[in-house]
């Protein structure tokens, strides 16, 4: 029981060195038009995705207890439906059955949910969006995520939202993603080619993706079902172009008692099905939830350090044009004004001469200013928008990787300031996540290795022993009106 509080307590403290020390430099330069920590202060979530009537539904349905999805061979829903736990008091059995039904407006709308971000996909994702209370023991510790079959579909229009981006976005915030295949198309679908060659590996780690090849009791025999599980295999080392193919789960849906079973006598006793394994993966989901905060954690302020370097870098490069040019505008002025000194007509005391030519410098050096500078200035900044890949070393993949993901998010940032921001507050900043990144990663991780060798009986009850400080909690050094964080 008490090494359940710890976890919590470790969550918390992550979660709030994300909302004070994060959450701030991203939202003040445009890497997030939300708070970070919104996709990580709700419970665990499993996602499950795979083409229609691969057995989504009814896998959910087996896990839960009860019918709380529509099964079926042909597509039966097409809606992301979040399925999550509620106590069941106020009814007058101990049925598990669904308490509330919840629709996307208002999902999208509610801060006790982490669905945010996701109102930008519009009014009919909003529509194909819901939410199940269910007083489901199994879902007492986490969430799962119901997601609409894939389809050989071709453009986005013909969900009338961005299919991919929306998957990309729950499979950030999910701590364990099923992907589900089928013996009748085994990685055939051309939405589940975009979604593992592309979505999947920019938007979450492999660790997390679990392969399951389901309902293999509706093969005719051992041969056709190894059949099936070479196609898959072959499928997915090209869709993945690994040559290394991961672990594919085998399961199928037990009978339920009366029902006549598909395979009665085949080759189904010559294996083992999955289908416990993954349920105890599942359950374990919210262990591995404070490793996958640490990695939150990690890698944003990384990618903030990034983002922060390139502005940093350009800012310098500016400071150099500008006054390079400046000096040369200075130079220009003077020898235009210079010739003056030498016209014969000119029979003036030297000292108004002098205070004259001084007073053509300074105006040669104003329309400088106001003309060629500016525009020596305008074009530096549409050529540095060019040349993005120039302002920061790109030495190794990880850091490859990084930019990746923030160079049009930089682009934007630049774009809407015009270059014209402050390198001072830039450098605070960017000093505070460093130090995030670094003392604060390595004391988190320290944290997680202790946790990992505690027993129940190394621990005492939280109120006679406080649990272990993470970095910067309750600090009193805080963002201000601003957003600015002192160091």
């Amino acid at each position: 029981m008490y090494i359940e509080n710890y976890i919590d307590s470790l969550r918390a403290e992550m979660v709030d060195i994300v909302a004070h020390r994060l959450t701030p430099v991203a939202m003040r330069y445009g890497y997030s038009d939300v708070a970070l920590e919104t996709n990580i202060r709700w419970r665990p979530l499993v996602m499950l995705i795979g083409s229609y009537s691969s057995g989504k539904s009814t896998m959910i349905n087996e896990f839960v207890g009860t019918k709380i999805q529509d099964t079926g061979q042909a597509p039966t829903d097409d809606s992301f439906t979040v399925i999550t736990y509620s106590e069941s008091e106020d009814i007058d059995n101990n049925d598990i059955q669904v308490l509330e039904e919840r629709d996307g407006s208002a999902l999208l709308n509610d801060p006790e949910f982490p669905f945010e971000t996701l109102k930008k996909h519009g009014q009919r994702f909003a529509a194909h969006f819901r939410l199940k209370k269910v007083n489901s023991p199994f879902l007492k510790d986490i969430a799962i995520i119901d997601t609409p079959g894939m389809l050989d579909s071709i453009t986005e229009q013909d969900r009338g939202y961005n299919y991919q981006e929306v998957i990309g976005e729950f499979a950030q915030m999910a701590d364990l993603i099923l992907v589900l295949f089928d013996p009748h198309k085994a990685g055939t679908v051309r939405e589940v080619h975009k979604v593992l060659r592309e979505t999947l590996p920019a938007k979450t780690s492999e660790d997390r993706v679990l392969f399951i090849l389901n309902r293999i009791d509706e093969c005719t025999s051992l041969l056709d079902m190894l059949r099936v599980y070479g196609t898959l295999c072959w499928n997915l080392s090209q869709i993945t172009g690994r040559k290394d193919i991961p672990l594919i789960y085998l399961t199928y849906s037990n009978p339920n008692p009366g029902t006549v079973q598909k395979n009665p006598e085949g080759f189904l006793h010559l294996l083992d099905n999955h289908r416990e394994i993954l349920k105890k993966a599942i359950s374990e989901a919210p262990r591995h939830r404070l490793d996958h905060i640490a990695t939150f954690l990690e890698n944003h302020g990384e990618r903030l350090s990034h983002f922060m370097e390139a502005l940093i870098a350009y800012r310098k490069k500016f400071s150099d044009f500008r006054i390079r040019y400046w000096l040369l505008g200075l130079l220009i002025s003077l020898v235009l004004a210079a010739p003056a000194i030498r016209l014969p007509f000119l029979h003036v005391h030297p000292y108004i001469l002098i205070g004259g030519m001084g007073f053509g410098v300074v105006m040669l050096y104003l329309i400088w200013l106001t003309t060629a500078q500016k525009s020596l200035e305008s074009k530096f900044f549409r050529e540095s928008l060019k040349k993005l890949d120039a302002l920061t070393p790109l030495e190794n993949q990880t850091r490859r990787d990084v930019w990746k993901g923030i160079r049009n998010m930089i682009k934007s940032y630049m774009e809407k300031t015009v270059g014209n921001y402050s390198p001072g507050r830039v450098k605070e900043d960017y000093a505070m996540v460093r130090q995030v990144c670094k003392k604060g990663s390595a004391e988190i991780r320290q944290a997680l290795s202790e946790l990992s060798t505690l027993k129940e009986e190394d621990l005492i009850p939280p109120e006679e022993k406080p649990l272990m400080a993470l970095p910067f909690k309750n600090s009193p050094q805080h963002a201000d009106e601003e957003g600015i964080v002192g160091i």
